[in-house]
């Protein structure tokens, strides 16, 4: 039985998959299309077997789904807003980094 998550929960999954580079590559590749593993493992330029565990984590996380096409299966989004919250993260994290708020930031490796 499928159940919603909470607030917290769901900000969490988010934060995890995007905390791995590749991961963050392959939501943004799917933000623009679905696609098939053996694609998306030529594109990224890793291999299948890495594509497949980043996969499997972030459908773990209810951020992307399968969908059979034949023999085949096909990834996309779990959900076309996380396609725009993706963009919104995106353009809000060069504005964070264009504006450092902390007067050390360099030193202290954060903002």
């Amino acid at each position: 039985m499928l159940t919603l998550a909470s607030d917290i929960e769901v900000l969490a999954r988010f934060g995890r998959a995007l905390a791995d580079p590749n991961r963050c590559r392959i939501l943004l590749a799917l933000r623009t299309a679905p696609a098939y593993p053996s694609d998306l493992a030529d594109a990224l330029g890793i291999s299948r077997t890495r594509l497949s565990n980043h996969l499997a984590c972030l459908r773990d996380c209810g951020l992307v789904v399968t969908v059979p096409d034949g023999r085949r299966t096909r990834y996309e989004l779990a959900d076309d807003r996380l396609g725009h919250a993706l963009d919104d993260l995106r353009t809000a994290v060069v504005a964070v980094a264009a504006d450092r708020t902390c007067a050390d930031a360099e030193e202290k490796g954060c903002c």
